[in-house]
């Protein structure tokens, strides 16, 4: 381990604890960067978590903000979520960034890193960017755009930010092809922009069943919040019913908009056929997606520009061989071609979403030779052992 170098990544998405429900792409990525580098993580405290601990041989440090029962900024959908449904956590924002800034410039000063992973570019990437500042030799910074930091941050000031962060940064990683069109509009230099999703094991956990019954089970994986869509596929169901009326809606996920979708559906007098499962561990998700005939994603761009920045949900999905609907957001082209690894809809148009799924609902056979060439071109792609490749190759490339 001496002869490694040493990297720090630095996010405000990580395994709080042991079977945490949040995503856990980073984490994941970590472990596998560890066959090649020490790695370091510095991530938001939250109540109930250590300060200090090894996670898979990562040394993980939570850095402090706040009073401990109001460190709750990050975490469970992430910070621009929790502040457009609890605005009063705009007054944490000062707080937590010195506590992160601070945390920082201290591990720098205490340890000699041979590169900086900055996951999203607000706030990690700005305040690596500060923190080197204060550092005689800094090691170089890469960053990684997630999607709700490149399109939900808005208007002429985030721009300026986000133009300064890409442009000082080593290199930028983007999960999809879309989103590095989002990024060289910044007018930065597009030679430093990769394309490098986050990925998913399809070859020991998201694989397919060996058999899969036609039960008529649909599946929904996500954040309970207006950009994954879920009130239109909600709004389907009235339709799928007549044409399948034993069929069942399984919604795994939590999140803000979880009351107002529930009422919804007792609105629309469809709560017996919808499951509200909440989130759910991500050890259980594999067969949750072995289980259900229909996965569907059906995002859309919210109000405010935020939409998704890739979709790991399909990936997960599609390597269980699992049949799959999809809106036709620019992130997602990465991962379905109509007709060939899923089906694609408009997004918010209800009746062709409803159309889709009962179609394959009545074609087992267009579903299975979906799921097969699906879960084939996934494979190929976006394996975590893929990945993390490509993201050895690039930090060798740049680091120190």
């Amino acid at each position: 381990m001496k002869d490694l170098k040493r990297i720090l990544v630095i996010t405000s998405t990580f395994p709080r604890w042991k079977d945490d429900e949040d995503p856990p792409f980073v984490f994941e990525l970590c472990k596998r960067l560890r066959a090649h580098y020490q790695v370091h993580v510095l991530a938001p405290h939250y109540p109930g978590s250590k300060t200090e601990e090894y996670l898979s041989g990562i040394y993980v440090q939570r850095f402090r903000y706040f009073i401990k029962p109001w460190e709750r900024l990050a975490y469970q959908g992430g910070i621009l979520s929790k502040l457009k449904h609890h605005p009063w956590q705009y007054g944490l924002l000062p707080f937590f960034f010195m506590g992160e800034l601070i945390a920082l410039i201290r591990l720098l000063r205490k340890y000699k890193f041979h590169l900086i992973h900055a996951h999203w570019l607000i706030p990690q990437g700005l305040v690596a960017l500060l923190a080197r500042l204060f550092i005689k030799s800094a090691p170089p910074l890469l960053c990684t755009s997630h999607g709700s930091d490149l399109f939900a941050l808005q208007g002429d000031i985030y721009k300026i930010v986000k133009r300064y962060i890409v442009s000082n940064s080593t290199a930028v990683t983007v999960v999809s092809n879309a989103m590095r069109k989002e990024v060289i509009k910044l007018n930065v230099c597009h030679e430093k922009v990769y394309v490098t999703p986050m990925g998913a094991d399809l070859q020991n956990i998201f694989i397919p069943p060996e058999t899969r019954k036609n039960s008529g089970s649909l599946l929904f994986v996500g954040r309970l919040v207006e950009k994954k869509g879920l009130r239109y596929l909600i709004d389907t169901l009235p339709l799928i019913l007549k044409k399948h009326p034993k069929v069942c809606l399984r919604i795994a996920g939590d999140g803000p908009e979880k009351d107002a979708l529930k009422l919804r559906c007792a609105n629309l007098g469809i709560s017996d056929h919808v499951h509200f499962l909440g989130a759910v561990r991500n050890d259980l998700l594999p067969k949750l997606y072995q289980e259900s005939n229909v996965v569907v994603f059906p995002s859309v761009i919210a109000g405010g520009g935020d939409q998704e920045g890739f979709g790991l949900v399909l990936v997960e999905a599609l390597g269980c061989e699992c049949a799959v609907v999809a809106t036709d957001l620019s992130a997602l082209r990465d991962i379905i071609v109509d007709g060939k690894t899923g089906l694609v809809v408009p997004q918010k148009n209800i009746q062709q979403l409803a159309e889709k799924i009962i179609l394959l609902l009545n074609d087992n056979d267009l579903s299975h030779s979906l799921g097969k060439e699906g879960r084939s071109y996934v494979l190929k792609r976006y394996d975590w052992d893929i990945i993390s490749r490509q993201y050895a190759v690039l930090i060798e490339s740049i680091a120190i």
